[in-house]
């Protein structure tokens, strides 16, 4: 009979076996790059108001930007040391998004660029994009349907 049958036994086991997580400072490497990159944000943000660009033009642009320094950087490998250092914090939501995307084509890139950079850049991205397409349509099948009336989904 093996020790680890159970549920239990094998959760004691792994217990035993993996070593502690510093939670504190994971959590304080986490908000504080999270913080810096939504700042270098505020600060894009600020430097095209400034020049007199409105609101939305100013947030199409810092997301350019941040997707355009979070692609660069992945493919420097510097974003993976950024992420395993900070964690969640480097994942907020454009950067993380854009790195899902440069990651695999990276990866696959020895593998041709149809078969390889083509077919697997978007394994991750996939399906955000699917879905994000997919309820953009909805809800605009549901504005025409509903004649412009301003439509509340909850």
């Amino acid at each position: 009979m093996n020790p680890l049958d159970t549920n239990k036994d094998y959760q004691e086991y792994v217990n035993k076996k993996s070593p502690n997580s510093p939670i504190l400072k994971n959590c304080f490497n986490a908000f504080w790059v999270g913080g810096l990159i939504c700042s270098i944000g505020q600060i894009i943000s600020a430097i095209c108001k400034s020049n007199g660009l409105d609101t939305q033009i100013s947030g199409t642009i810092v997301s350019i930007i941040l997707i355009g320094i979070s692609a660069f950087l992945t493919g420097l490998n510097i974003f993976n040391k950024i992420g395993k250092f900070a964690g969640a914090g480097s994942l907020i939501p454009i950067t993380g998004f854009a790195n899902s995307i440069v990651s695999p084509a990276m990866e696959y890139k020895s593998e041709g660029y149809v078969m390889g950079v083509g077919a697997k850049m978007f394994t991750v991205a996939g399906p955000v994009l699917v879905f994000g397409i997919s309820s953009s349509i909805l809800v605009g099948i549901l504005y025409l349907i509903f004649n412009g009336q301003t439509i509340m989904l909850v």
